[in-house]
């Protein structure tokens, strides 16, 4: 799945990236 991830940057949304990453997601950081 292809998911969107506002505030990437920040402490929540860059555990979530790796997280969905490592779930085989293709992720985009805004």
């Amino acid at each position: 799945m292809h998911v969107m991830v506002t505030g990437a940057a920040g402490f929540i949304g860059a555990a979530l990236g790796k997280t969905l990453l490592e779930r085989g997601d293709t992720v985009t950081g805004v």
